[in-house]
């Protein structure tokens, strides 16, 4: 396990109230860390919260904006009320964004949540990371879609390709600074079964065959930070491992052979990237990453 993952050492994660956010709270939870918790979703929240405190460990829930600073410096008292901060996860996201050059004030909105909140969270925890002499470690909730950066969801792309380029100038930061005493991970879910990619879901709805659970995402994200990856990459039940390889190798051989931008999605080169990607799977699944 990560030395971060520790019994007593305080978890602080955003958006925690369901999806990944709640299935890594319970993980760490049940392996007996103070939990900090944060989310906009108020009843969400409380039935979280009540819900954690089953594993027998505290738990301390703030309602509210993680774009709020203020509410920020109210989750880093909180924190630090009830020890030593081991882990911060910045799972809070939104989805719904807009094209290139449309709805400003979506792009805004999406970009304050996706990437702002957490460069904030970044500068409000690290100087506590620094100064103690336990372990600890950031996560960042990426996406495969900053990496290959499908069309259709331009602001959100541009918000998971930024974030992405902020936690690894994190982590070579810290690497050099203070070696592995703190460290950072981009976790990149695939096709996970969370309100955000399965709106209006409930506790009775059927999970699809194509989606991992969220406590699958959580229990890889635990596993591979052990063996301290940085990119924690998630399949699902429908794009195996080999398939994303290809894809991502594929977006950034745009650039190194000058292709035409996003040239997988582009008539001229959809054959040629099957053609591509057929040693990974038979048929190239209809859902894009």
């Amino acid at each position: 396990m990560h030395p971060a993952i520790r019994r007593d050492g305080v978890a602080v994660i955003t958006g925690a109230a369901k999806g990944i956010g709640f299935a890594i709270a319970q993980s760490v939870a049940r392996m007996g860390m103070r939990l900090v918790l944060l989310d906009s979703d108020e009843d969400a929240l409380h039935d979280a919260s009540n819900r954690l405190r089953q594993n027998q460990v505290r738990v301390s829930a703030v309602v509210g904006d993680v774009t709020d600073q203020g509410l920020i410096a109210r989750l880093q008292d909180e924190a630090m009320s009830l020890g030593d901060v081991a882990l911060v996860v910045n799972n809070a996201g939104i989805i719904k964004g807009a094209g290139p050059w449309q709805d400003p004030e979506k792009w805004r909105r999406l970009m304050e949540i996706n990437f702002w909140s957490v460069l904030t969270m970044q500068q409000a925890f690290m100087p506590q990371l620094l100064s103690q002499t336990t372990p600890s470690a950031i996560v960042n909730l990426g996406s495969k879609e900053g990496i290959t950066t499908p069309p259709g969801n331009a602001a959100y792309s541009v918000s998971k390709a930024a974030l992405r380029v902020l936690t690894e100038q994190l982590a070579h930061e810290l690497r050099e600074r203070v070696g592995s005493k703190v460290t950072a991970h981009l976790l990149i879910p695939g096709y996970t079964f969370t309100p955000m990619n399965y709106p209006g879901m409930t506790q009775e709805t059927s999970k699809p065959e194509a989606m991992w659970t969220a406590d699958q995402v959580a229990d890889s994200l635990l596993a591979r930070m052990a063996i301290n990856d940085f990119y924690i990459l998630c399949e699902d039940n429908e794009v195996t491992r080999a398939l994303d390889e290809k894809r991502i190798q594929w977006s950034a051989d745009d650039l190194i052979q000058n292709r035409p931008a996003l040239s997988r999605w582009h008539p001229d080169f959809r054959e040629q990237f099957k053609e591509f990607a057929h040693e990974a799977v038979t048929t190239i699944p209809s859902k894009s990453q």
